[in-house]
């Protein structure tokens, strides 16, 4: 009798494993999908977009921090892009490679300094300036 009053607590304890296991997938799979669901990859609100030739670079803000990236204008052959936030009194955090839709998304807390932005697709570039200060 002494082994079936061992298998219970183990089967509770298979049980209770699987059931966070479970949830644990769960949580992940909706953190996934609801990040899916952005085209831009960044949290917050959009507060600029800062348009040229062959691209646009949308730059969003929550919480102290600003989110950039840039997309460009007809997607689909690779070439050179790059996206940068950098936050008054840091350095630039950059995403820059060959890409065929867009580069970024890039995020940095700002808290409430100024943020300069810039974005390029190919030959044509955006440098926003000092902004949201």
């Amino acid at each position: 009798m002494d082994s079936g009053a061992i298998r219970r607590p183990r089967r509770r304890l298979a049980l209770a494993a699987a059931v966070l296991a479970a949830s644990g997938v769960l949580g992940l799979t909706a953190t996934g999908t609801a990040q899916a669901d952005s085209a831009s990859g960044c949290a917050g609100r959009e507060v600029r977009t800062l348009p040229f030739a062959s691209g646009v670079t949308h730059v969003y803000k929550r919480d102290g921090y600003v989110c950039a990236v840039t997309v460009a204008r007809q997607p689909g052959s690779v070439r050179t892009m790059s996206v940068s936030v950098q936050a008054r009194g840091n350095r630039p955090v950059v995403d820059k490679g060959r890409y065929k839709h867009h580069a970024g998304p890039v995020t940095v807390h700002a808290g409430h300094r100024c943020v300069w932005i810039k974005g390029s697709v190919g030959k044509y570039s955006v440098s926003s300036g000092w902004i949201l200060c």
